[in-house]
């Protein structure tokens, strides 16, 4: 993992329990995986954030390797296909990742219908009591259409989280059938006829050549006048500047946790548009929570070490449609 996140990540209590189910040096980040020979000996790897890539190369100076237990979401950045080629098994914590994102998700579809940021810039600007009765009748969480689209581990979790409230929700994604999106308490919808129909409209979709853009000027287009587009998933996803032309005119909200490129340029409208909430990537695991990824990584470490198979294992076709 890199360098930076190291003691951030690894607590003092998690150190303790690997400890006991493995020799371990705590004190050290292996940020490059050069000529030495200080891994040969390695049987798993603790990853997170920052971790070298596992190629081919790589994994010769590991013949011992035989498990990844990455302690965050996607594997994608460090675990290539001659990992499972060389029978390594791995473990993610994607699920515990995903945890924060649905709940940063939750937040924005309810304060989208409350329109919370609009009435609190005006709230702070005036420095009196806006006047609500526009708000009475138009707006609000009552019986509103959200659409998500992507049953991913946290597509599926928004879903969990929605479904004490008073909710109608669409669910767009190729792999779920109908039988299945009745399980999940959902109506299965095409993209375009979910987006034409939601009042807000939740990214969850992983980024792969095919989803780049899924939403472009003609979708964005769709989405209905007054309608928030939720996007947490990644910025590739969205066009940011036929979603940006659409915003700048008021016609729709946004959250954007991710956008294309990762930082807008200085003189985005992004930043200063009243109907627009942007935020620099913080939806996932962010300070404490990362010790939730943490304890879940130790416990596939604990699991490994008594034998057990891993909870959380990571298979090379998930490669293909996940984040």
């Amino acid at each position: 993992m890199g360098a930076d996140i190291h003691h951030r990540l690894l607590t003092e209590g998690a150190l303790d329990r690997l400890a006991i189910v493995a020799r371990v040096d705590t004190n050290t980040a292996v940020t490059v995986l050069d000529g030495t020979d200080q891994l040969a000996g390695i049987e798993v790897l603790f990853t997170h954030w920052g971790a070298p890539e596992l190629t081919e190369e790589a994994l010769r100076r590991l013949p011992r390797l035989r498990a990844v237990v990455h302690a965050a979401g996607s594997v994608k950045h460090h675990v290539t296909e001659a990992v499972w080629r060389h029978g390594i098994t791995v473990s993610s914590a994607a699920a515990a990742n995903a945890l924060p994102v649905a709940e940063f998700t939750l937040a924005a579809i309810l304060f989208a219908g409350k329109r919370v940021l609009d009435i609190a810039q005006r709230y702070a600007t005036t420095r009196a009591q806006p006047d609500l009765l526009p708000y009475y009748s138009g707006h609000g969480n009552y019986r509103r259409t959200v659409g998500i689209v992507g049953a991913s581990r946290i597509g599926r979790r928004v879903i969990d989280l929605l479904r004490p409230h008073d909710f109608d929700v669409l669910l767009h994604d190729p792999y779920v059938d109908a039988a299945e999106a009745r399980s999940l308490g959902v109506t299965p919808a095409p993209l375009d006829e979910l987006v034409r129909r939601s009042d807000v409209v939740s990214v969850h979709a992983p980024q792969l050549p095919e989803t780049r853009h899924m939403f472009d000027a003609r979708r964005i287009a769709l989405l209905k006048d007054g309608a928030t587009l939720v996007n947490t998933a990644r910025g590739s996803l969205v066009d940011t500047a036929a979603l940006t032309a659409h915003l700048v005119t008021g016609r729709v909200h946004a959250v954007l946790d991710v956008t294309e490129p990762d930082v807008p340029p200085a003189d985005s409208p992004l930043y200063t548009l009243p109907n627009v909430l942007l935020t620099p990537h913080i939806a996932g695991s962010l300070g404490n929570e990362l010790h939730r990824m943490t304890d879940w990584a130790v416990d596939e470490v604990v699991r490994y070490a008594k034998g057990l198979p891993f909870a959380y294992e990571v298979g090379p076709e998930e490669l293909s449609r996940s984040a």
